[in-house]
């Protein structure tokens, strides 16, 4: 298990520095099951809980983070177990238990004492969004899902993809291949990640090398590589789709928000979406690439206030 045993420190990145993040910002943790969950939390109002995605962290989050708080909100952005700071435990990564983890974890550390919280997830993040919303209904006011082919209930493919499809999901089946990626990522979690960002980023600059030097460490760290890589082969092993298509059975009764990304998704978020909850609103965010809540940090800001309700008005 990836144990982290002091606080992370990010002070040197350049944006962090400028806005005097950690003026606004603290770290946290707490154990759910003997597992740590790390968070990063700061502002006061209703709560609003962010979700990252692969390969990435809470940090992802870094430059909507301020906005939302401006408007009022109390915000965490939390790591998944095997994300980012937080533990990464050698199995269970299937939704159900996410799920239910990040529920324990909202309950251990007060967020339901005035009510549902609105949650906001980005790839992965999205799918453990979707899960703890269909799991467990009563947690969540309203729920934001950014750019994310939901396992079980997206249409796969049944032909070759184009390149251009093809630079943007090959990860779906390489991620599900055991240890291969550990073969070829360990040691090289720089360069792959480099790659990684151009290949899916229409907007590559705004994850710079010291951003992606953040995430290379996380990535880098004992267990990680199994552990992000085991929310794939659990969400698309065969159990995890059926759970996913009984999800489906009973559609989310709370307002939804998807949001694609020209280069990613799409409007095909906005699409799977409708037919899994009973109020929807969507839109494709135009000249940005998968890593949305980077690439179009701002628009994205405005979406989730809009969606979410300024406080502050």
């Amino acid at each position: 298990m990836k144990i982290r045993s002091e606080q992370p420190t990010y002070v040197g990145t350049d944006f962090m520095v400028r806005t005097d993040f950690w003026q606004r910002f603290r770290h946290a943790s707490t154990q759910i099951s003997g597992v740590n969950i790390h968070y990063v939390e700061g502002g006061a109002g209703p709560t609003l809980l962010l979700i990252p995605g692969w390969p990435q962290s809470w940090y992802a989050w870094r430059y909507v983070m301020p906005q939302l708080v401006d408007a009022g909100y109390r915000v965490i952005a939390v790591d998944p177990r095997g994300m980012g700071e937080s533990d990464a435990p050698a199995g269970n990564y299937d939704l159900r238990t996410v799920a239910t983890e990040l529920h324990q974890f909202a309950e251990k550390i007060g967020l339901f004492d005035e009510g549902p919280i609105h949650v906001a997830g980005h790839d992965v993040g999205t799918w453990i969004a979707y899960a703890w919303a269909a799991d467990w209904p009563a947690d969540i006011r309203r729920v934001a899902l950014l750019d994310a082919l939901i396992p079980g209930v997206s249409a796969p493919r049944t032909d070759l993809p184009s390149d251009e499809a093809n630079r943007r999901s090959w990860h779906f089946a390489f991620n599900q291949l055991d240890d291969l990626p550990q073969l070829l990522i360990s040691g090289r979690e720089q360069a792959f990640l480099t790659w990684l960002y151009k290949a899916k980023a229409l907007q590559p600059w705004t994850i710079t090398p010291e951003d992606i030097a953040v995430y290379a460490r996380q990535l880098a760290a004992p267990g990680a590589l199994q552990a992000v890589t085991g929310y794939y082969q659990s969400a698309l092993s065969p159990e995890g789709v059926a759970a996913n298509r009984r999800r489906a059975e009973t559609p989310l009764n709370i307002p939804v928000l998807a949001l694609g990304a020209e280069r990613g998704v799409g409007d095909h978020i906005v699409k799977v979406l409708r037919a899994l909850a009973t109020d929807v609103q969507g839109d494709v965010i135009l000249n940005a690439g998968h890593y949305l809540p980077e690439e179009a940090a701002n628009r994205i800001a405005d979406e989730l206030i809009g969606f979410f309700g300024n406080q502050e008005e």
